[in-house]
């Protein structure tokens, strides 16, 4: 039986009208790409992709791929959790890769040692004493620099209504500008040893986890959440339901400009540099992996966790070409069929959904 009574009112229930969670659909779409990659592997390399087929191997799984996958995704995923928020609450950030170069460069600029090799640091870029700071120094200045430009593009975007697109434009061209004026063009290097270790080892990944952990639980369980999604559906009823629309979006903004932020700050200390061409095309990979997700460019709908998926799915695909040997440049492609295919998905399931109601 398809419908049953409930309450008064003759209110019922539709069975055939349940959806599955999006997410669930992006963790298919994951599962579905990996059994393609493991398949191919065998036909065309006679090996695995996803298990380690060594006679010595102390594991079942080929740990040693799951952690580059994860490793090469996790930088441009911490940009992804800021720009998931922007987009659910209807707006767009492109400034976020320039946003990356321009903080890694000023970062890195307070983070050098002065003795390189037993000489006096050629490359510094700060006065005499402004090299072996603390850590905290270039950490917290690079954060301040993140949320100083996204808030910028808040400000800009909420009390002068012009488009969000032109207005993280402006910020892309302005900090990419920056980046390269910093230093007149020359990378900056040799940081301190505090400032390496944020971006050692499994250091991106864990960062990567707990920022995506603290936004789900900040965008399900508080009133911040639940006001960035009121925006996103119809900024219209949130502004007359009490909302303070401009102060809000100012501060979305403000945390995808930070989240920026974390990722220069953690690109910069695994490289060990810091250069203006840092964070290209960074933000369109970010808005990928939220598209992929399941984040409707209409704004209203969308999750932290199907963004994480999104990430993965993206690190599955560079792995799985690297796997088999195939061009870089194959992987750009692909990667632009997958986002104009997410997109058409996501226009179907309005499209579909508009003639349920």
């Amino acid at each position: 039986m398809a419908q049953t009574s409930h309450g008064v009112g003759g209110l019922t229930f539709d069975a055939s009208r349940r959806h599955r969670p999006p997410e669930l659909n992006v963790l298919f779409a994951l599962i579905l790409i990996v059994a393609v990659f493991e398949a191919l592997g065998w036909l065309l390399m006679g090996d695995s992709f996803l298990f380690n087929t060594r006679a010595n191997a102390t594991s079942i799984f080929n740990t040693a791929r799951l952690s580059i996958i994860i490793l090469q995704v996790s930088i441009i995923g911490i940009i992804a959790l800021g720009v998931t928020q922007v987009i659910i609450s209807g707006g767009i950030d492109l400034s976020s890769g320039s946003v990356v170069g321009a903080t890694a460069m000023i970062a890195m600029s307070f983070a050098q040692v002065s003795i390189v090799n037993g000489q006096p640091n050629p490359k510094t870029m700060l006065p005499e004493g402004w090299q072996d700071l603390p850590v905290l120094v270039p950490v917290v200045v690079g954060l301040c620099c993140g949320l100083l430009a996204g808030m910028t593009n808040g400000a800009l975007i909420a009390y002068t209504r012009i488009p969000p697109f032109i207005a993280t434009l402006g910020m892309m061209v302005t900090a990419r500008g920056l980046a390269r004026w910093w230093s007149k063009g020359e990378p900056i290097s040799f940081p301190t040893e505090g400032y390496a270790a944020i971006g050692k080892g499994m250091m991106p990944v864990i960062l990567f986890i707990a920022l995506a952990v603290l936004f789900h639980l900040v965008l399900k369980y508080t009133i911040y959440g639940k006001h960035t999604y009121a925006i996103g559906s119809n900024e219209a009823a949130a502004r007359m339901s009490g909302i303070k629309v401009e102060r809000h979006k100012v501060m979305i903004y403000g945390i995808a400009g930070l989240l920026a932020s974390v990722a220069a700050i953690v690109l910069s200390a695994k490289n060990l540099t810091a250069q203006a061409g840092m964070g290209v095309m960074y933000e369109l990979d970010a808005i990928a992996m939220s598209v992929i997700g399941g984040i409707s460019l209409a704004g209203g709908r969308g999750s932290i966790l199907g963004t994480v998926l999104g990430a993965l799915i993206f690190g599955v695909i560079i792995s799985g070409f690297t796997f088999l040997k195939l061009d870089a440049y194959y992987q750009e492609m692909v990667k632009g069929a997958i986002i104009v295919g997410a997109v058409v998905l996501d226009q179907w399931r309005q499209r579909r959904a508009a003639a349920r109601m």
